[in-house]
């Protein structure tokens, strides 16, 4: 699948839609893009949808994305409308497994078709595969996290931090951390007079 010139997020979710480019279409119940402002400086990028976004169609919902929906108001004045969610893929993995490498290839073109559209100021990612994918790096979150990384996908420098599913059984210290890692994106953010 190949981008055409000027896609919207509008046009790439509508093509999205309909995509078949790899097994994860016949499991599927609906795509899940993406959502959020058009407009946004800040993408939050996960790794799939899971069992409720598959059902509903959106990113990040339910006691995760209730988590980082409090973290991203309290720390950087954001609600969710005022960013951009989406995932490495847009279809649900069965079993909430990782994306295989042929799924991560047929959504890639979404992807930076999104990067594209939002251009961003800055990129978070939310755990493990989200951004060793993001980073084409085999160090873990633990490692990675806390400080700024060059996207390999765009011009958007990317902040890694911990999904917020860990985060709820981590417990405290790994809800202390992701503000730490967004306190770093306030500042990024603040620098691009955002």
């Amino acid at each position: 699948m190949s981008l055409l010139p000027q896609e919207t997020l509008s046009e790439l979710s509508e093509r999205a839609q309909t995509c078949t480019a790899c097994a994860l279409s016949q499991t599927r119940t609906k795509v899940v893009f993406g959502s959020g402002s058009p407009t946004a400086s800040l993408v939050v990028l996960g790794e799939g949808p899971g069992a409720k976004e598959d059902e509903q169609g959106l990113p990040f919902i339910g006691r995760s994305g209730n988590l980082l929906q409090e973290l991203l108001l309290e720390e950087l004045g954001l609600a969710r409308d005022e960013i951009y969610i989406t995932n490495m893929v847009k279809c649900r993995p069965p079993e909430n497994r990782n994306p295989a490498p042929e799924e991560l290839d047929a959504c890639r073109p979404f992807l930076l078709g999104q990067l594209k559209a939002l251009n961003p100021v800055v990129i978070v990612t939310l755990g493990n595969f989200a951004t060793k994918t993001m980073l084409d790096t085999k160090h873990g979150i633990t490692t990675l996290r806390g400080k700024t990384y060059p996207s390999t996908l765009c011009d958007a420098p990317v902040v890694p931090t911990f999904h917020p599913a860990a985060a709820l059984r981590g417990g405290r210290d790994k809800i202390v951390a992701m503000r730490e890692d967004l306190f770093l994106v306030k500042g990024l953010l603040e620098k691009a007079g955002r």
